[in-house]
């Protein structure tokens, strides 16, 4: 049988086809569906278990939901806003990390770099080990902690509230006498003299060995400092926040901002919440403190849209509008897993700076390929490229014995069509 060009174009096309996977179809976000988003989230204010939520989600760029919900200040009656100010905790991480990975772009740095390079006291660290007797005994780390360590987390530094170390941290002003162990604001010293400290304590593993969670990025805002010759909140004004017009992205509110920062409250016993108190565990020193220490690990004040908007940066590969904060290569060494198997086994992974989702199912519904993370007074974000979508919640609650952080996400996916 004569096979003509015509029918084995034919058959050769269907072949291709079969075998070729789908495009996968676009996913809009469906405003008919928002308003699931708006009764969930007015339920946690209703049942007192949050005093107040901003929401903010984009799609392809556009603000496709932007609600304010409950009270900034409750026993003011100052209600939320879409413009409130938050205590961002450890979503300073990014922007921090987006600093050190500037640097490297721009020669000043490398991921290899020690760290000892920078801070005297690292050139030659310790570790806390438990010995035979019971005790803690302290060994040399094994080789020089790196810069790609710190941003991956996996320099074996903690916050120092581990019971093998905590007397030691405390005794230098770091750990249980800092907050929670990351709270720096109220210190009348520049970071670095803060992280010289720290690098004469034991930490609890050895470099490159596990993930663990703690002073990493702190450490980084001191080295772009040293790098740059900038303070660490000058040199995130020159080079992100003000470039991306961020106008309400810093360490310290001024006089101007006062009126619009939200309130801490922290969950009580009962399921609700209650005011915290003032200092390092709940309002903090941000207002009124001495100004003088940049925590780059936790440091920063922020609003949704001023944060949605560094997001959205680094879901379009490092640029928006024209202004370009990193190379599209560098957000990829961000939000791709670069540790393995050391933060999750279960389909998680972490880059330099952001949580990563390796598998669909892992962390939700977000796809393959979201990254994340999120702060301890509540708050939490998360960009998902293929969905192409940014979503940040900002909340003020130290404790957080809530759910909203995983339902507030799952609220946004069931949106999409």
């Amino acid at each position: 049988m004569r096979i003509t060009a015509l029918a084995l174009t034919l058959v050769l096309g269907a072949t291709l086809a079969a075998q070729t996977p789908a495009t996968p179809q676009a996913v809009t976000f469906d405003a008919a569906r928002g308003g699931v988003i708006d009764r969930a989230l007015q339920q946690y204010v209703d049942a007192g278990r949050v005093p107040g939520v901003v929401a903010l989600v984009m799609q392809d760029g556009k603000v496709v939901c932007e609600k304010a919900f409950g009270w900034a200040d409750r026993e003011a009656d100052r209600k939320m806003t879409i413009d409130t100010i938050f205590r961002i905790a450890s979503q300073t991480k990014a922007l921090t990390s987006a600093s050190i990975l500037q640097l490297v772009e721009q020669g000043s740095l490398t991921l290899g770099a020690r760290v000892g390079a920078f801070i005297p006291s690292f050139a030659r660290t310790t570790v806390a080990v438990a010995n035979e007797r019971g005790g803690v005994s302290q060994v040399p780390a094994r080789r020089g902690i790196t810069i790609r360590d710190l941003l991956t987390h996996t320099a074996g530094i903690s916050y120092g509230t581990e019971p093998s170390v905590a007397a030691l941290y405390e005794a230098k002003g770091l750990g249980p006498a800092a907050g929670y162990g990351w709270y720096t604001a109220d210190k009348d010293e520049p970071v670095c003299d803060t992280m010289e400290r720290l690098g004469s304590l034991p930490f609890v593993a050895q470099p490159g060995e596990a993930w663990v969670y703690g002073y990493n990025t702190d450490i980084l805002g001191c080295i772009v400092e040293k790098a740059s010759g900038s303070t660490l909140d000058a040199y995130i004004r020159d080079h992100i926040t003000a470039p991306l017009g961020m106008r309400d992205t810093q360490f310290f509110l001024p006089d101007t901002g006062k009126g619009r920062l939200a309130s801490v409250y922290a969950s009580g016993a009962d399921g609700t919440f209650v005011r915290a108190p003032d200092g390092a565990l709940g309002q903090g020193a941000y207002v009124d403190g001495p100004r003088r220490s940049f925590a780059g690990g936790a440091g920063l004040l922020s609003t949704a849209r001023d944060y949605a908007r560094f997001l959205e940066a680094m879901r379009r590969g490092g640029s928006i509008d024209g202004t370009r904060i990193l190379s599209p290569l560098s957000v990829k060494l961000m939000s791709t897993n670069q540790v393995g198997s050391l933060h999750s086994t279960t389909g998680l992974g972490f880059g330099l700076g952001f949580e990563t989702v390796e598998r669909f199912g892992a962390n939700g519904m977000s796809h393959e390929g979201a990254f994340g993370w999120g702060g301890a007074y509540g708050s939490v974000y998360r960009v998902d490229p293929e969905a192409k979508l940014v979503m940040v919640l900002m909340i003020q609650l130290i404790p957080n014995a809530t759910d909203i952080r995983d339902v507030f996400p799952s609220l946004v996916y069931q949106a999409l069509r």
